[in-house]
């Protein structure tokens, strides 16, 4: 028999038996003495932020860059509802986080207690799956259930909320080796007929197009699904989650589609005859007006979320499974084919494509030398890094320049709120990066305005050596809503001014961080190679 532990204990040894690494916190009275068993685990660190957004956030990202399940932890209360943001933003990108929030004594909940709030009733719509844990015994096996919940199936996270007495009580426990939850059993392998038929859809298509979401990334599929346009020519367009699954430079790759899609993108999805949905939810930001999206096309949809099929557009061949595995299929199935030349075949389609983008590409007006474009401050990054680096970024007008301008060579390379839209995003999952990897280069693009929502974490990133690269491209507004008030508000600028700014040098320097400045186009290149040149 196992011997006695308290439920502090118990937590974490069972974060130990996840293999968890780092966990981002910050400590109250309810978890106070979880933190005090903490000195007795040190093969987990654990990196104290200043904001409990913050703290999911940067386990979001750590998640997104590792391919592992994140760690929060906060307090009860302030504590707990603090993470909501954080939460919402794991739950609209399918993120595998867990965070563990404190709570009073059972025996006071529903008391209106100090520091009490309904966690689990105020994140049940946001989270995956979540547990008030009301004993100690179930203490270790809620934790693995929740670990599991996380990152199976189509991931997401998951919250546990942890009365003090629990954490304080002490049983003998048992940790689970392997976990299985009646009812839930995420289909992995895709329907061997449907597989077969979606190919056979494909083979008849004149202008097909591969339309991929952030399921390719999440899925690890990126290289499936390369074999398998590059042996059909088929072009490849994606959604803002989705970048980096198909290789940015490749001569198949449209750029993203969308409202803030390219031009060639949206044009061919508009044209395609069969449409092949691989890990994309149908979003709206994609969509436009369902009636009129893809209207031509037969749509093959491939998702691991049965329920995501047909839920915004219905489609002709549902495709139940994990998307490595249904492209892993797709691809032997080709392979057993008589060979095709492909190239011709597809070089009238590929050829109007090309057209598009030579006619419509992605610029800028270059010409004006004394102001500094955001977006060829985005192309130096990607130019001075060799296009490897780790990009996070805020929300709005610096996000989708990073989408439009960063050729995202690899999957797992960004880290962008792109479900919720949630400012203040980029900063701390760019700590949550940088402690997955702790060797690479770390890049948040950033607006004035979404930085300074979670700037206090400077103070988190020196303390912890964290040697993140924040790139502000300040305007002084609320620059995505002051342009929709240009266009569609006849230029009425409602509250969308931020003129009364910090020096962002100084208050960097403030933190003990390193501040640059750049304030002309020439300035820029040697101020982001110091940047990347300073540990």
């Amino acid at each position: 028999m196992s011997k006695q532990m308290t439920g502090a204990q118990i937590f974490w040894q069972s974060l130990e038996r996840q293999g968890v690494k780092h966990v981002f916190g910050l400590p109250g009275g309810a978890v106070i003495d979880i933190y005090d068993e903490l000195v007795k685990f040190p093969k987990i660190k654990h990196i104290l932020v200043r904001h409990e957004q913050a703290a999911v956030h940067a386990a979001d990202g750590y998640a997104r860059a590792s391919g592992s399940v994140g760690v929060a932890l906060v307090t009860s209360g302030p504590g707990a509802t603090n993470t909501v943001s954080g939460i919402a933003s794991a739950y609209m990108d399918s993120i595998p986080v867990v965070v563990f929030t404190g709570q009073v004594p059972t025996a006071l909940i529903g008391n209106d207690a100090f520091q009490e709030v309904d966690i689990v009733g105020i994140t049940r719509p946001c989270t995956k799956h979540n547990y008030l844990v009301k004993r100690v015994e179930d203490l270790a096996l809620t934790i693995a259930e929740a670990f599991h919940i996380a990152r199976s199936g189509r991931p997401g996270p998951v919250l546990v909320d942890l009365p003090k007495d629990v954490i304080t009580g002490k049983c003998a426990p048992h940790f689970p080796e392997v976990v299985k939850i009646k009812g839930y059993n995420p289909t992995y392998h895709a329907h061997p007929r449907q597989v077969r038929r979606a190919l056979n859809l494909i083979l008849q298509a004149e202008q097909p197009v591969l339309y991929t979401g952030g399921g390719i990334v999440l899925a690890d599929a990126s290289e499936e699904l390369l074999k398998f346009a590059e042996a059909l020519q088929i072009p490849v367009t994606s959604t803002l989650m989705g970048l980096g699954g198909f290789p940015g430079d490749h001569p198949l790759w449209m750029g993203m589609l969308g409202m803030h899609g390219t031009y060639a993108a949206n044009m061919a999805v508009a044209n395609s005859d069969v449409l092949i949905a691989v890990g994309a939810r149908f979003d709206d930001r994609v969509t436009g007006k369902l009636d009129e999206f893809a209207p031509r096309a037969k749509i093959i949809h491939i998702d691991i979320d049965p329920s995501s099929i047909s839920k915004n557009v219905v489609v002709d061949i549902p495709l139940v499974g994990d998307c490595r595995d249904a492209l892993k299929q797709l691809n032997e199935l080709l392979a057993e084919q008589e060979p095709r030349d492909w190239t011709s075949i597809r070089e009238p389609w590929l050829d109007t494509i090309r057209g598009w983008q030579q006619k419509y590409p992605l610029t800028y007006d270059k010409n004006d030398p004394n102001t500094i474009k955001p977006q060829m401050v985005v192309e130096k990054l990607w130019e001075l890094s060799n296009g490897e680096a780790y990009i996070t970024t805020e929300v709005g007008q610096n996000q989708m320049w990073a989408a439009q301008f960063y050729r995202f060579k690899k999957p797992r390379r960004l880290m962008t709120s792109g479900g919720l839209g949630c400012m203040g995003y980029g900063f701390p999952a760019a700590m949550g990066v940088q402690a997955a990897k702790p060797d690479a280069l770390v890049i948040d693009i950033a607006g004035d305005g979404s930085f300074q929502m979670n700037i206090q974490e400077l103070a988190t990133v020196v303390e912890h050596n964290l040697p993140v690269k924040v790139a502000i491209l300040n305007n002084y507004y609320l620059g995505m809503v002051r342009q929709w008030q240009q266009i569609f508000y006849e230029k009425r600028y409602s509250q969308t001014s931020l003129a009364v700014a910090p020096d962002f040098v100084k208050l960097a320097e403030a933190y003990g961080a390193v501040g640059l400045r750049a304030t002309r186009p020439d300035e820029v290149e040697p101020v982001i190679r110091e940047a990347f040149n300073t540990p």
